[in-house]
């Protein structure tokens, strides 16, 4: 079986190498000596001399034509900058819709333009940049093909304008603020925009509509009249100053009042390949967890939100699974300080690409945490025309043991590591995509040393999509530093969709999607399994309904509480099978008022019952004010001692953005699950590029019975210095 797949996939992806799909989509570009004014009016001469990207192509609702809304791109440049005029008409009426003047927004939610650059023609990796219609910058960089990471913020400079009949954005790019290769004349490119006013997502090439039109295998060609400058050296020091104040109240702690000084430098080792250095590092600006109902076996996910971690992130977080991670960073900094790291990543060329993080953690004399030095290597190397061949080493080292003996060192480990190896497979047209890997675990005793493997394949076009994997983790495989739920199984799962695309009426699509996950012991014993069926159904508004009926069966492994209230623990060994039906609805984006509506109804373990209902509400009083609630109710009906227990989720966020470089975000979430309220308030004034002052304030209550937990107000103070 396994062999199987690794050879299905080194197949489709020797059959994979060919020309880029659109080669002959090019765009010339011309150096100007003309001085171009960043004010969103397009009327500088430089602009007349430029050559026009235009006749864009119609993504969504249907890839089966020319774009209605008329759209006109230009590009120029300089010594310095790379700069870039957009023009969007468009011929329905009506105001533009935008969630607010925040940096990164949603893609969906937002009349917007977005630029996709490959500057190695790669076809896997890049940057992107643009803007919503009042003027919300996003920038990322690109990785897999076509995912952006929008963790990543770079120094640029942008405006855009509105009339009735027209937006217009015009953007200056340093050629300092990316990476490229020297000398080279073609870049690939695609330019996409969503106008919601009339539902259409349109592109300079054409994309199927399957595909995001982040897809880098659809780019065109920009051809430079000359090679862009040469990539100079390149660094920057972003130091911070921040004072807090917080206190344990659940402890009767008194205030505690502290200081804190640090910072991070970027250093440009060449013109694609980037270090970055930190030295006490803080992240108390970082947005809070959001908080949900956990009636899950394992342990829950939560993604990093540390933003020195996620830049080029996919070297080191992208390997493997969702559910086999050997590279989690949130593992890093668990309860303890950091004390500094670095970060080496970037491309070497064309085909090779490097990740190295080295982070040190501080030792805490209480409870014996030894230091902890975390080391991580991985290479990635292009293959065909859009596949990769990676390289990954995960070392976790206990350094500077405050206590020495047996139960310490049984507690922390002097070591664990993970060697492993991927294939990723892309075709040249994206329809097949996989993915094969094989993971070693290495620790002091042998019962923590194993292995893991799991490969996929799958293919999408319009109308099909389907995906078969198979999964492994032997129950000796350890990850200290990874994401590994559940050991010891063998799991298989596939999936098989159709999509009908009506010639008129509201729906542009529908059809049925069946699912199926089958897990096994090492030993090839059935332990549990999830079948469900979906119909889905997409409207020509953007508004989307699926319903699903489902089957599960569930033999426990451990102990568990099927409510996790802590009344008591179903005993391992025992089975359980259910059926339940659900539906999800989610509104069009271009409404003030926006809401989703989801829910499933159905059986549970003990032949008890389980009703989950959830909603999230938003409205918008556009550019400045976003609101949105979210609640989920549960209700479970078991047998004594669970009897009925019925708790509420609510959440709320209030979004003010005042500029878009003035913000003030609000969060708010009433858990009865966990008995925990939790309110988080953000300010953050961007008054320089890439520079922020940040007011912080956090606060946690038990809510039975109603006691004060902690609080903390932090101020911080970054400022970004470069060459």
């Amino acid at each position: 079986m396994n062999k199987f797949f690794l050879f299905s996939i080194l197949l489709f992806g020797c059959l994979s190498h060919a020309q880029k799909k659109n080669e002959s989509f090019q765009l010339n570009i011309k150096k100007t000596n003309q001085t171009i004014l960043i004010d969103g009016n397009g009327d500088d001469i430089a602009w007349q001399n430029a050559d026009v990207a235009k006749d864009f192509y119609m993504v969504l609702p249907m890839d089966d034509g020319p774009a209605n809304e008329k759209t006109e791109i230009r590009m120029t440049y300089d010594d310095k900058n790379l700069y870039l005029l957009a023009t969007f008409y468009h011929g329905k009426k009506g105001n533009y819709t935008v969630e607010s003047l925040r940096r990164d927004f949603t893609f969906g939610k937002n009349d917007n333009f977005l630029l996709f650059m490959d500057p190695f023609n790669n076809q896997t990796t890049g940057f992107s940049f643009g803007a919503n219609a009042y003027g919300a910058q996003w920038d990322g960089t690109m990785h897999s093909g076509g995912s952006v990471d929008l963790n990543w913020d770079s120094k640029w400079i942008s405006k855009t304008t509105r009339d009735d009949e027209k937006w217009i954005f015009e953007m200056a790019l340093p050629f300092k603020s990316i990476r490229y290769e020297e000398g080279v004349k073609e870049w690939g490119i695609n330019f996409s925009r969503l106008d919601l006013k009339a539902s259409e997502k349109s592109s300079w090439t054409p994309v199927p509509r399957q595909f995001p039109t982040a897809s880098l295998a659809y780019t065109g060609t920009l051809v430079w009249d000359t090679p862009p400058p040469k990539p100079r050296v390149n660094f920057s020091v972003i130091p911070y100053v921040l004072g807090e104040v917080n206190q344990d109240r659940i402890n009767n702690k008194e205030p505690k009042y502290e200081g804190k000084v640090g910072g991070d430098v970027k250093f440009s080792i060449s013109s694609s390949l980037n270090l970055d250095m930190t030295v006490n590092p803080d992240f108390s600006q970082v947005e809070v967890d959001r908080q949900v109902t956990n009636l899950d076996r394992f342990e829950l996910f939560f993604p990093e939100r540390r933003q020195f971690f996620l830049e080029n992130g996919d070297l080191f977080a992208g390997f493997g699974y969702p559910s086999i991670r050997p590279f989690f960073s949130r593992r890093i900094g668990l309860g303890v300080p950091i004390q500094a790291g670095a970060r080496l990543s970037g491309n070497l060329n064309e085909k090779w690409r490097l990740g190295v993080m080295d982070m040190q953690t501080a030792s805490v004399e209480e409870s014996g945490l030894p230091g902890q030095n975390f080391g991580v290597i991985s290479v990635q190397r292009k293959m065909f025309s859009r596949s990769s061949l990676g390289l990954l080493l995960v070392n976790k080292q206990s350094v500077n043991y405050p206590l020495e003996n047996d139960s310490i060192s049984a507690l922390y480990p002097k070591y664990n590591r993970n060697f492993g190896m991927e294939y990723n497979l892309a075709s040249k047209t994206n329809l097949w995509t996989g993915k094969a890997f094989f993971l070693k675990s290495f620790a002091p005793n042998k019962e923590d040393s194993g292995i893991s493997q799991a490969a996929h394949v799958q293919y999408q076009n319009k109308k099909w999509n389907w995906r078969i994997e198979e999964q492994w983790v032997s129950d000796s495989y350890t990850a200290e530093v990874g994401y590994i739920p559940r050991n010891g199984y063998v799991k298989f799962n596939s999936f098989l969709g159709h999509l009908f695309f009506p010639e008129a009426g509201p729906i542009v699509s529908h059809g049925p999607k069946l699912n199926g996950f089958y897990f096994f012991d090492e030993n090839f014993k059935e332990t549990d399994n999830t079948t469900y069926l979906q119909y889905l159904i997409s409207f020509r508004n953007r508004s989307s309904l699926d319903f699903f009926v489902s089957h599960d069966y569930v033999e426990l492994l451990s102990p568990f509480d099927p409510t996790r209230l802590g009344i008591a623990d179903l005993a391992t060994g025992t089975k359980h099978k259910w059926n339940a039906f659900g539906w999800e609805y989610a509104s069009k984006p271009q409404s003030l008022l926006t809401y989703s509506f989801n829910g499933r109804l159905g059986g549970y373990y003990l032949d008890g019952n389980r009703t989950s209902l959830s909603t999230e509400l938003g409205y918008r009083f556009q550019p400045y004010v976003s609101l949105k609630a979210n609640l989920n109710y549960n209700r479970i009906e078991l047998p004594a001692p669970w009897n009925i227990n019925e708790f509420w989720l609510i959440g709320s966020e209030v979004d003010i953005t005042f500029t878009n470089k003035l913000f003030f975000a609000n969060l708010f979430q009433y858990n009865e699950q966990t008995k925990n309220f939790n309110l988080n308030s953000r300010f953050q004034w961007r008054y320089a590029p890439a520079s922020d002052l940040f007011l912080v304030y956090t606060n946690n209550q038990m809510i039975d019975p109603n006691i004060p937990r902690d609080w903390a107000l932090t101020l911080k103070f970054t400022y970004w210095f470069n060459n």
